[in-house]
């Protein structure tokens, strides 16, 4: 991925920091679809989904085959989310224990 800043006061590692404040500040589905669809294009988005959308199949330990018939995602992302999963920094992992917490009603869609 291409680094680029126009202003050198700003620091990659700020601008992703501001990024992930303001993902924390959104409190509901509704507010959070709205900005992923302000801030992503569709097919980022679309990306980001079928990514997400193969985590829980890769933690029931389902085959790589079997999660592309459910999902149609392709073997190449299943593979790389399953690495990161496993090598990752830790996100998916949290994500996925906070995500089976369940939310508030409200916050659902």
């Amino acid at each position: 991925m291409k680094r680029r800043s126009l202003d050198p006061e700003t620091s990659a590692d700020s601008s992703e920091a501001s990024l992930c404040e303001a993902l924390l500040a959104l409190k509901t589905v509704p507010e959070m679809r709205a900005f992923l669809h302000d801030l992503c294009t569709p097919a980022e988005l679309e990306v980001m989904v079928d990514r997400w959308s193969v985590v829980p199949y890769l933690l029931e330990g389902r085959s790589y085959r079997d999660i592309h018939e459910r999902t149609a995602v392709s073997i190449t992302t299943i593979g790389r989310v399953a690495r990161y999963l496993n090598q990752g920094s830790g996100g998916y992992m949290a994500a996925a224990a906070r995500r089976a917490g369940g939310l508030p009603v409200a916050d659902q869609e």
